[in-house]
């Protein structure tokens, strides 16, 4: 079933159940939040990326209007629905500044697989802790999903945009593990190397071999 959204694109991905701040400038975009506050409507976040609006993207609810500025800016906070298709991009929607699109809403699988998520943890705990991130670590709640890490994995745009399109919550659990099995020992080199480097030029008591 499709529906018609106003759309914002913006060069980031949004998951759903992620919380985002926004502030307002565009007087397109002013018009866009305002209709939707006034009509308790939400909106869509499609992903900007390789110089184009991407297929997909995000519904999003708008939470509040934080502040109004003198002229007319204003600070949301807003949150990550469902994920959607785009099936049609209109630049401007009918009679408006901002733009639309038609859309397909994009079903999720939920089911998760228990042993794959207790390796991400581990992987995830060992990443933190080798980049000194000890917070990030502590606050991993057990019920974690992919969406409430993939902003903590050191995924660039296209990555996270890769990963917005997988359809189930194992597919997403496979590709974390994937990312965090090769990129540990790249961070965990680097470490080792800072410490070589921090090391050099350093005055050494070395026991010379004995021969």
């Amino acid at each position: 079933m499709s529906k018609y959204l106003p759309l914002f694109p913006l060069s980031v991905v949004v998951f759903p159940g992620e919380k985002l701040n926004l502030h307002i400038f565009e007087p397109r975009y002013k018009q866009l939040v305002l209709e939707c506050a006034e009509n308790g409507t939400t909106f869509g976040i499609p992903t900007y990326i390789n110089n184009g609006v991407g297929l997909y993207g995000t519904e999003i609810a708008l939470l509040s209007i934080d502040k109004k500025h003198d002229n007319g800016e204003m600070d949301i906070r807003t949150k990550g629905l469902g994920i959607f298709k785009l099936l049609r991009f209109d630049r401007m929607a009918p009679g408006r500044l901002y733009a639309g699109g038609e859309v397909e809403l994009v079903e999720n699988n939920a089911e998760e697989d228990i042993i794959t998520k207790m390796k991400i943890k581990e992987l995830l705990q060992q990443l933190y802790t080798a980049l000194g991130l000890t917070k990030f670590s502590a606050d991993l709640p057990e019920d974690f999903k992919s969406y409430d890490v993939a902003h903590h994995l050191g995924l660039n745009v296209a990555q996270e945009y890769a990963l917005l399109q997988l359809r189930s919550e194992k597919e997403r659990q496979e590709v974390i593990l994937l990312h965090l099995q090769q990129v540990l020992p790249v961070v965990r080199e680097t470490e080792k190397l800072k410490d070589r480097v921090r090391l050099n030029g350093h005055f050494k008591n070395l026991t010379p071999p004995n021969f």
